[in-house]
């Protein structure tokens, strides 16, 4: 049984997708939160498998929401398709991302794709952010990163530091390693020196 969390401020969004969701055998809906904080309180009671985050909410947003987790299994389930808030959400941990205009049978696919440890993100999307990644610019939360790392932090510091989880800060490290072409944390300061994303 894949166990679902719903992350909605909308009842009625909430309401459709759980009934829809429900005439599934394999789906079990065990949770609904309509805040960032409300879904992290409620995923520690439940542990979903799946969990369905709405980007917009109130308080913190899902991309927040995400990296406070630092958990796999999270569907960004968006009104949206802007590919900077995608590439943030996947940077922060996210699994996958759906327009809520796709499909019921897209959904479900989704929904048993991260189930299975992998990620979901529709055939043209992954083409635009390859496009994107490939001239790939350092984000505002990984500028934040490298320059913890200059100051000689650890992961566990950073994480304390930004409130976040610390697997999504080895994320966002990795990341930073994998954009600027160095391979460990003492190169990626000396570059982010050298380019002028961090100021000595």
């Amino acid at each position: 049984m894949i166990t679902v969390m719903l992350v909605d401020d909308h009842f009625v969004v909430r309401s459709g997708l759980a009934a829809s969701l429900d005439l599934e055998s394999d789906i079990e809906v065990v949770a609904e939160a309509e805040s960032g904080e409300e879904a992290i309180e409620l995923y520690h009671v439940h542990h979903p498998r799946v969990v369905l985050m709405d980007l917009q909410l109130p308080g913190i947003n899902g991309i927040q929401a995400v990296e406070k987790l630092g958990v796999p299994g999270i569907l960004m389930f968006s009104t949206f398709d802007r590919e900077d808030e995608i590439q943030e959400a996947l940077d922060a941990g996210a699994s996958g991302y759906l327009q809520k205009s796709a499909s019921r049978d897209e959904l479900i696919l989704a929904i048993h794709t991260i189930a299975d440890g992998r990620t979901y993100l529709p055939e043209a999307v992954a083409e635009t952010l390859q496009e994107r990644q490939n001239t790939s610019t350092i984000t505002a939360r990984e500028r934040e990163i490298l320059m913890l790392i200059s100051q000689g932090r650890a992961n566990k510091e950073i994480g304390a530091e930004l409130g976040i989880a610390e697997d999504t800060v080895k994320r966002h490290v990795s990341n930073v390693l994998q954009k600027l072409g160095v391979s460990d944390r003492a190169q990626a300061t000396a570059e982010a020196i050298r380019r002028g994303i961090v100021k000595v």
